[in-house]
């Protein structure tokens, strides 16, 4: 899941290297903080917010595969 969040944002971004996903495992929660230039916030989040709520989407799915449960935090 980090992973897939790190590619998105990368790809996104004007400055692919001040993304950073940060993961913090909190019991059957899997926190991860994607942390961006302050520039490129508003191309991560996209459009009402579009692009930030199919990310989280996507953490989802991938989490469920894993039988775990997964939130996505812009920072």
């Amino acid at each position: 899941m980090k992973d897939l969040v790190e590619y998105i944002a990368k790809s996104l971004a004007s400055n692919p290297e001040d993304c950073k996903v940060t993961e913090v495992v909190e019991q059957e929660l899997v926190i991860l903080r994607l942390e961006v230039a302050e520039e490129d916030k508003g191309k991560i989040i996209g459009k009402q917010g579009r692009v930030a709520q199919a990310m989280r989407v996507l953490v989802r799915v991938a989490a469920v595969k894993e039988g775990t449960r997964a939130i996505l935090e812009i920072v």
